[in-house]
C-alpha cells in the first residue's frame, strides 16, 4: 500500500490525498493500493476484497489518519448543544465585507482552507462561494498537505453502516452551513480518528462513550441519551449553552488550547464555570455586561492551580489554564482588549460582531403546547403557540387567527395553511405539500438568521402578511408566489433554490 505519514497524527497513518476525493469514498494513498481489512480493534468492516484495488473505496475501509471528502449534510453530531454566540460571531464576520474592504479575503475562505487541511486562502475570485471550491484557492495545494496543515482539520468517526459522526468542529461546520453560501451540499474534508463500522449500534455508542467521543449533556449540564442527539447539522437542531459561548470568549485570556487537546475541552471548562458564575445575572445582549462576565470568568480560570480538577478528572493544566490572566497584560492590552473593541472600530472584537449578528436573530414565541414524536391526522392550532419539535406530522396543519406555529427540525407530510395567524416559524424542517400563509400579523420565518433552511416539495404562497417575512436559503420544488406582503419578503442575502416559477414579490428572492 502506498501510505505516507504526517507528523503529529496517529501513527497508524495520516494518508495525504493527491486530489479531491470523490464524495462518499476514501482514496488510499496517491495512486493504487489496498486498505487494511478489519483488525481486532474493531476498525473497518470491509472485506479484503472490498478494500482492495485502485480508485475510490467504501468508507468502511477508512483507517485512522485518512482524509475523507464529505458534504455537511452527511454528518451526524456527537453533541446536542452549541454556544450560539460563537456561531453568531462567525456568521457576522462571514456576512460582512470588512475583510474585503481592508484588502483581504472574507474570513470564511480562510476558515474553509484551514478546515480542509490547506492553510489559508491564497486567491478568491469575484463572486466566489464555498460551495464552489474552484472559485478560490488555498495556500497548501491538495496533495501537498503537511502535519502542520492537517492538524487543525476537524475529525470524524466511521460508525455502523459507514455513517459519519463528527467529533470535532460542530461550531465551525454549523457556521459554514448557516453562512452566506452554506447548504447541506457544501463539501469539506475531515480526518478520520477511528473506524467502528464493524460494531453494532449499541456497541458503537458504548465505545464512543467509553472513549469520551460524545458529549451527552444538555444546555443545563443534565445527562442526555444518545437518542436525544441531533441527526444533522444546523443551528436549529442544537440547543444553546451560554457557558460554551463564554468559554470561547475567554480563549487566550483565561485558557489556551493545549497541544493534543481532547474533544469537548471547552465543555469541560463550561461545566466548571457553571458552578462559579451565573450567566443569567448578566445581560448577554449588551457588550458591557458580557465583557464583565468574560473578565470575571477568565480570572477564575487563570487563578486555578494547574493540578486542580476541573471536570471528569481533567485538571486545569490539562485543559490549558493560562499561566497569567490575559497573558500578563492589563485589560487595556492583550487579547482582552482585542475582544473589547466595539463594532465601530476598524477591527471590532469578536464579542461585538457576535452581538451585532445576534440582534438580527428573531426570538421564537414562547411555547404553550409542545408536540414531539409521530402524529397522524390533522393538526389544527386554534390558540396559543404550538411548538412542533423533532416530530413527524402526517396530515394537514391549519393555524387559525391569533394562534402561532413553530415547526422545528420536523417533517410534515401534508399541506400547511394559516390565515391571520400571530406568527409562523418553520426552521430546519422538510415539508411535502403546499404552504399557504396569509395575513399573518406577526413574523413569518422560513429560514434566515438563527433559523436553519427548509426543504419544501410543493407550492409556497405568501399573501398579505404584515409582520415581516423572511424566506432564506430554502430549497423549494414547486412554484413560489408572493403578493401584498408589507414589507416585501427578504432572503437576508441567502437566495432560495427554487425548482419552479417565481412570481410577484418573490420573483427575485
Amino acid at each position: 500500500m502506498n501510505r505516507s505519514k504526517a507528523a503529529g497524527l496517529p501513527r497508524r497513518g495520516a494518508r495525504l490525498l493527491a486530489g479531491v476525493l470523490a464524495a462518499g469514498t476514501v482514496v488510499v494513498g496517491a495512486g493504487t493500493g489496498t486498505a487494511a481489512a478489519a483488525g481486532p480493534g474493531g476498525a473497518g468492516s470491509g472485506s479484503a476484497g472490498a478494500c482492495a484495488g485502485s480508485g475510490p473505496l467504501p468508507r468502511a475501509c477508512a483507517q485512522p489518519g485518512d482524509l475523507i471528502d464529505v458534504t455537511l449534510g452527511e454528518l451526524h453530531p456527537t453533541q446536542a448543544v452549541l454556544g450560539f454566540d460563537q456561531v453568531f460571531y462567525k456568521l457576522g464576520r462571514y456576512g460582512s465585507d470588512r475583510d474585503e474592504a481592508a484588502g483581504g479575503f472574507n474570513k470564511r475562505f480562510d476558515d474553509w482552507c484551514e478546515t480542509n487541511g490547506q492553510g489559508e486562502a491564497a486567491s478568491v475570485s469575484p463572486g466566489a462561494r464555498l460551495d464552489d471550491p474552484a472559485s478560490f484557492t488555498c495556500t497548501v495545494p491538495l496533495g501537498q498537505e503537511t502535519g502542520k496543515s492537517i492538524a487543525p482539520m476537524k475529525t470524524a468517526v466511521i460508525g455502523p453502516g459507514g455513517k459519519l459522526y463528527l467529533t470535532d468542529g460542530h461550531h465551525t461546520l454549523t457556521s459554514f452551513l448557516e453562512g452566506p453560501d452554506g447548504s447541506a451540499r457544501l463539501p469539506i474534508r475531515l480526518r478520520v480518528t477511528d473506524n467502528f463500522s464493524s460494531l453494532s449500534t449499541a456497541a458503537f455508542w458504548q465505545r464512543m462513550t467509553a472513549g469520551k467521543k460524545v458529549w451527552l449533556r444538555d444546555e443545563n449540564n443534565r445527562p442526555l441519551g444518545v437518542d436525544q442527539l441531533p441527526d444533522r447539522l444546523g443551528i436549529t437542531h442544537f440547543r444553546d449553552d451560554p457557558y460554551r459561548s463564554l468559554v470561547y470568549f475567554t480563549r487566550d485570556i483565561g485558557y489556551e488550547v493545549p497541544d493534543g487537546a481532547t474533544e469537548f475541552l471547552e465543555f469541560s471548562w463550561g461545566s466548571w464555570l457553571r458552578g462559579k458564575h451565573d450567566t443569567s445575572a448578566y445581560d448577554l445582549t449588551s457588550p458591557g455586561p458580557y465583557l464583565d462576565l468574560v473578565k470575571s470568568a477568565s480570572k477564575s480560570m487563570a487563578a486555578l492551580d494547574a493540578d486542580a480538577v476541573v471536570d471528569d478528572g481533567k485538571t486545569a493544566g490539562q485543559l490549558g489554564r493560562i499561566a497569567e490572566w490575559n497573558g500578563g497584560k492589563k485589560e487595556t492590552g492583550g487579547e482582552f482588549a482585542k475582544l473589547s473593541k466595539p463594532l465601530t472600530d476598524a477591527k471590532p472584537g469578536k464579542l461585538a460582531e457576535s452581538l451585532a449578528y445576534k440582534a438580527t436573530v428573531g426570538r421564537a414565541p414562547a411555547c404553550t403546547t409542545r408536540i414531539t414524536g409521530v402524529r397522524n391526522g390533522p393538526l389544527i392550532v386554534t390558540d396559543g403557540v404550538t411548538c412542533v419539535d423533532r416530530a413527524a406530522l402526517r396530515g394537514p396543519v391549519t393555524v387559525r387567527a391569533g394562534a402561532a406555529l413553530v415547526l422545528t427540525g420536523s417533517t410534515l407530510e401534508g399541506p400547511l395553511q394559516s390565515d391571520r395567524a400571530a406568527a409562523v416559524r418553520v426552521c430546519g424542517s422538510g415539508i411535502t405539500g403546499p404552504l399557504v400563509i396569509g395575513r399573518t400579523t406577526g413574523t413569518v420565518r422560513f429560514g434566515g438568521p438563527g433559523c436553519t433552511a427548509n426543504e419544501v416539495t410543493g407550492a409556497v404562497v405568501l399573501t398579505g402578511n404584515t409582520g415581516g417575512v423572511q424566506l432564506a436559503a430554502n430549497t423549494v420544488t414547486g412554484p413560489v408566489a408572493c403578493s401584498s406582503n408589507a414589507p416585501a419578503p427578504e432572503n437576508t442575502g441567502r437566495p432560495n433554490e427554487v425548482r419552479g416559477p417565481r412570481s410577484g414579490q418573490c420573483a427575485g428572492v
